[in-house]
């Protein structure tokens, strides 16, 4: 779908925005004042990545205000989120004087965790961070769409979630060749090419500087293949730049298998470090798992691993996991009730962002050198390839 087709938007103007003049100072001070969190809740500074980044910085709340101090060498885009809750606000750290405010009201989750709304919070003193949201708005945008359609097929979405539930195939084809089954599929075709044409207006309207391959990255989850000629399309400064190196590494990323993994330090349950050289002394091979205990693809694939463990961990063959859970009670949870007899661990020295992990399950295969042999096998193909490594 071309953008002329979509009415009541305005979103050229905003991308169009100037970042306007400020003074310049030496470093940055970021001030909060937020009603509504308790004294001692941690708020994090965490980068707006496809890669499982730790926290850039870290500071406690005193009668509802805190503060980030520091220099930048140049701006960089951030989620403002308060550590183990939901919800986060973007914003860009720049060498100002910026301040945050807003009230917040703790919200209680299905799961048992907390949310806050941060993306009420106003952010003052950035003018890179006005221009962040002006661009971000293209999100906002889609997002009253998407509720526009869901407001309009909420009965036959009902239906349609009714007959999945109880896998009644006969009904559900029923329902996808109905005339509201079609209308559903047409207007999601259209959304979805809505998304795409928007999305892409605005990486090209910014094509000449850092911000075209920011949004790539803030728009998304991950960067597909079809997103290459948008990356081509960036003037060689957008290229240069952190965002566009962080785009093309992502699009293009180098060969892993035949190279020597980065060694990395984790801690066990107890605090004591290890290296993974350590981990893969005396043994022919190692398997690097990263996953999560919310991943079900992660936790289905676990009796795999279990059955290829007791085959070959006498051989020499090593699992190594490390779960890039938030929540260190999630994790040790998830390995009371899997009872997994190789070492684990959390990340929480930032191996997942070492390894560029952006989804999981993500997994390594390793030899005694730390050279990879494997990536990403799993199930008959892991099998498969310790068999051809141990016979």
């Amino acid at each position: 779908m071309k953008m002329k087709k979509i009415s009541g938007l305005a979103i050229l103007g905003l991308m169009m925005l100037s970042c306007g003049s400020q003074p310049k100072v030496d470093g940055y001070v970021l001030k909060g004042n937020i009603e509504g969190l308790p004294d001692g809740t941690h708020v994090q500074l965490v980068p707006v990545s496809h890669d499982s980044e730790q926290p850039f910085a870290d500071t406690t709340v005193v009668n509802g205000q805190f503060v980030f101090t520091g220099k930048m060498e140049e701006p960089r885009a951030f989620h403002l989120l308060v550590k183990d809750a939901y919800g986060s606000r973007n914003l860009m750290l720049e060498n100002a004087q910026m301040e945050v405010t807003g009230k917040l009201v703790a919200k209680k989750e299905s799961d048992g965790g907390v949310s806050y709304n941060l993306s009420s919070l106003s952010v003052k003193g950035s003018p890179l961070s006005a221009r962040y949201d002006s661009l971000l708005s293209a999100r906002t945008y889609l997002d009253s769409l998407y509720a526009l359609n869901a407001r309009k097929f909420a009965a036959f979405d009902s239906l349609m979630m009714a007959a999945y539930k109880s896998k009644d195939q006969a009904k559900i084809k029923e329902l996808r060749q109905s005339a509201d089954g079609k209308a559903r599929a047409e207007a999601d075709k259209v959304f979805f090419g809505t998304v795409d044409s928007l999305y892409h207006q605005v990486v090209m309207a910014n094509k000449d500087s850092f911000w075209g391959p920011l949004m790539m990255i803030s728009f998304t989850s991950y960067l597909s293949e079809d997103m290459k000629p948008w990356y081509e399309a960036l003037s060689s400064a957008a290229k240069e730049s952190y965002y566009g190196q962080k785009v093309k590494e992502e699009l293009y990323p180098a060969g892993k298998e035949g190279t020597v993994v980065p060694d990395f330090k984790v801690k066990d349950k107890s605090g004591k470090e290890v290296a993974l050289s350590t981990l893969r002394q005396g043994k022919k091979y190692v398997l690097i798992d990263f996953w999560a205990s919310w991943c079900n693809p992660c936790r289905k694939e676990i009796p795999n691993l279990k059955k290829l463990y007791a085959q070959y961990s006498e051989k020499g063959f090593e699992i190594v996991s490390i779960s890039i859970d938030q929540k260190k009670a999630d994790w040790e949870k998830a390995l009371k009730e899997e009872g997994l007899p190789w070492p684990n661990f959390l990340d929480e020295t930032g191996v997942a962002a070492l390894y560029k992990v952006k989804f999981v399950p993500t997994m390594y295969l390793i030899n005694a050198d730390g050279v990879m042999v494997g990536e990403n096998l799993r199930g008959e193909a892991l099998a498969e390839k310790l068999k051809e490594l141990f016979q």
